[in-house]
C-alpha cells in the first residue's frame, strides 16, 4: 500500500474546478459528486500506481523523468512515486497535455 501527498498546486487545481463546476456551471450538486469520484479515483492509486506507464512527453518533463499519468473522464491526474509515496503533481484538464 502507498501512501498519497498532493502538492499545494493539486489542492489548488482540485478547488478550482469544483468552484468552477459549482459557481461557473452553477450545479454544486454536480461538484460534489464528481469531486468524490475524482478523489476515489486519486486513493484507488494507493493500491497499484504501477499500473500506469511512465510518460514521456516533454510537457511533463517539468514533474519528473518518471511521470504518470491517469484520466478520470476529462481530467489528467499528474503523479510521480519515490519508494511507497505517491505525490500527486497537478489535476488538470486531459485537453491541456500535448503529446510530443
Amino acid at each position: 500500500m502507498y501512501h498519497i501527498e498532493l502538492s499545494q498546486q493539486s489542492i489548488d487545481d482540485l478547488e478550482e474546478l469544483a468552484d468552477t463546476i459549482s459557481f461557473t456551471y452553477s450545479s454544486p450538486q454536480t461538484s460534489r459528486r464528481y469531486m468524490k469520484a475524482l478523489k476515489e479515483k486519486i486513493r484507488s492509486l494507493a493500491n497499484n500506481p504501477e499500473a500506469y506507464p511512465i510518460r514521456f512527453n516533454l510537457s511533463l518533463w517539468q514533474y519528473g523523468v518518471n511521470i504518470r499519468r491517469v484520466n478520470y473522464k476529462k481530467m489528467a491526474i499528474i503523479y510521480t512515486i519515490n519508494d511507497n509515496t505517491i505525490l500527486i503533481h497537478r489535476v488538470i484538464a486531459s485537453s491541456l497535455i500535448t503529446e510530443l
